[in-house]
């Protein structure tokens, strides 16, 4: 079955960095679009950046110029490199993979990201 394992939350200062990976097994990783959605509690998941299989990137307008997605197929993993962090980024992360190009077809468990001084 299908797995998505994030890692590499934490607690970080404002205008710190954080790199989340996220491993995936159980799937034919190169024909699926991968996505990384954010929660915090109270309000709707959202999307916070995408990469398609035809490496087509797409960021919500919060983390354009600071969050990079990048995706390594023969390593089934995909990154989101977040720079000059800000305390509104703080949200469990989590880790999507979608044969359309809405990935969210399946979950992973989530990471925390805590921007906090």
């Amino acid at each position: 079955q299908v797995q998505l394992v994030e890692s590499g939350g934490g607690l970080v200062q404002p205008g710190g960095s954080l790199r989340l990976s996220c491993a995936a097994s159980g799937m034919t990783f190169w024909l699926y679009a991968m996505g990384w959605y954010r929660q915090v509690p109270g309000k709707q998941r959202e999307l916070v950046a995408l990469i398609t299989r035809r490496l087509i990137t797409n960021y919500a307008d919060s983390v354009k110029g600071r969050f990079t997605i990048s995706r390594d197929n023969a390593k089934n993993t995909v990154y989101l490199q977040m720079n000059s962090l800000k305390p509104e980024d703080t949200a469990v992360y989590y880790c999507a993979a979608g044969l359309s190009d809405s990935a969210s077809d399946y979950w992973g468990q989530g990471t925390q990201v805590t921007v906090s001084s």
